[in-house]
């Protein structure tokens, strides 16, 4: 039985190239790595959205940015869903939404309740929920901080917010910080090398998560 898993993220989900500019190749992208390394058995739908923020408004763009408004229709269109997999707040930390982690952290609240509480069609269940806390942000090669005024220190906040919110939930959480770097030439977006690296290490949790709920 195939195991459909959808990935709900942003840009780094979408896969910008902070090096060379555009998108990183298809076979670069961590939902594309995850799926190789979980085998055929997994089937990963990769849901990215450059600017993409848990649940606020973003005006400052031509399309909608708030991951609220756009995951139940995600969840319609893709069910039945085994597993949904949120990597998302690197955006909310931007200095025009929210520069600290408390609008990251209620934000991603709302959308565990949004896959818990959707109506899903007669027969289906409510998918497993895994937070993944992003990468932390670093420094400008040139020294000056993350684009979009973010704040190094508050990225470093979120894994813990993040994994206290997954436990009084009862989710699955991954901190994807670890094991990997963000590029120092705009401080946020993951180069080819370590965008593998994040869908590399997330094989491990997933399958883990996916086979406990199986028994």
């Amino acid at each position: 039985m195939t195991r459909n898993i959808l990935a709900f993220g942003d840009s780094l989900t979408w896969g910008t190239n902070p090096v060379e500019g555009g998108r990183h190749l298809y076979e670069d992208r961590w939902p594309t790595v995850l799926g190789a390394g979980l085998g055929a058995a997994y089937h990963i739908i990769p849901e990215g959205l450059g600017g993409r923020t848990t649940a606020h408004d973003d005006l400052t763009a031509a399309f909608d940015r708030n991951g609220a408004r756009a995951l139940p229709m995600m969840l319609a269109s893709h069910s039945p869903l085994d597993l949904v997999i949120i990597m998302l707040g690197a955006n909310d930390l931007k200095a025009q939404i929210c520069p600290t982690v408390h609008a990251a952290a209620a934000g991603m609240g709302r959308l565990v309740e949004i896959v818990r509480s959707f109506p899903y069609a007669w027969g289906m269940q409510a998918p497993k929920v895994l937070i993944v806390s992003p990468p932390h942000f670093v420094l400008k090669a040139d020294g000056s901080g993350p684009q979009s005024g973010r704040r190094v220190e508050e990225s470093h906040k979120l894994s813990e917010v993040y994994a206290d919110l997954a436990k009084a939930q009862g989710c699955g959480f991954f901190d994807v910080a670890p094991y990997v770097q963000a590029s120092p030439v705009d401080g946020v977006h993951l180069d080819a090398a370590n965008t593998r690296a994040l869908g590399q290490a997330l094989i491990a949790p997933v399958r883990d998560l996916l086979q406990r709920s199986q028994t």
